[in-house]
This record gives structure tokens, C-alpha cells and sequence, in this order.
């Protein structure tokens, strides 16, 4: 072998090295919010502060009218982070012109693991609600 094959050698093996260096793995991502699957829109969820808006996100509410006539709403609540999140939420239920019926839940503390999703439930005290708004807010 002449020092020309040698070089054309080094230089090709340099170039292989070079361009499978570049091909690497790609690293854990975060899942997308989609709004794909929601059942029922979620303009009647208020995130209440900066860093709830940030880090909590509502991917479905789903009402339903039990058979005593009282209205139940699941509001399937998602953390948005990359760390467990502590999050405070109630329902304030709505007659049908949507003022309160002065009926409304006390705050529920839920502990959401990074990125899941859970289901929180809330239900009417009586036949008077029509509408609701679920309210969020993040304690850590």
C-alpha cells in the first residue's frame, strides 16, 4: 500500500466516524396535550394563577344528569411538568341562566405524577344545576 491508499483509507474511516457520530438516538419526549379525544369542550374550566396555567391542563369534562336529577361532571385533569404537581380544585355549579345555585364543592387536593392524567369528580347537592365551572389552581 503507497502513503496515497493510506490517506484515502484514514481520510474515508475519519468520515465514516464523523457521520455515525452524528446518528444518535433521540432522547425521551415529553407527550403533547391534544385536544383529539376530549369529550365536551373545556371552556368550564378556570386555571386560577400563572403557574397553574403553566403547569395543569384540562383534556376533558364530562357531565352527565344522575338518575335523581343531579348533575355529576369528571373533569380529567393533566400535569403539564416534568415533577409530581399538588393541585386544588372544586366545582361551582350553575342554574341555566348561570348564576350559582350556592351550590360548591370544597377544594380537592389531587397529587398528580409528572405528566399524568387523572379523573376528578364532582357532583351536585340537588336538581338545581344545570351549568358549572371547575376551578384549578396549583400549590407547588
Amino acid at each position: 500500500m503507497t502513503t496515497k491508499h493510506l490517506f484515502v483509507l484514514a481520510t474515508t474511516l475519519a468520515g465514516l466516524a464523523f457521520f455515525a457520530g452524528c446518528a444518535s438516538e433521540p432522547g425521551v419526549q415529553a407527550p403533547q396535550d391534544s385536544t383529539k379525544y376530549t369529550l365536551e369542550n373545556t371552556e368550564n374550566f378556570e386555571l386560577l394563577g400563572t403557574a397553574t396555567v403553566n403547569s395543569v391542563a384540562c383534556t376533558g369534562l364530562q357531565p352527565r344528569v344522575l338518575p335523581d336529577g343531579r348533575l355529576e361532571v369528571v373533569a380529567n385533569v393533566k400535569n403539564r411538568l416534568e415533577r409530581k404537581l399538588k393541585v386544588q380544585l372544586n366545582c361551582v355549579f350553575k342554574d341555566e341562566q348561570g348564576f350559582t345555585t350556592g351550590d360548591e364543592t370544597a377544594l380537592e387536593t389531587v397529587t398528580l405524577a409528572p405528566h399524568a392524567t387523572e379523573a376528578v369528580s364532582f357532583t351536585a347537592a340537588d336538581a338545581k344545576a344545570k351549568k358549572y365551572t371547575i376551578r384549578a389552581r396549583a400549590l407547588n
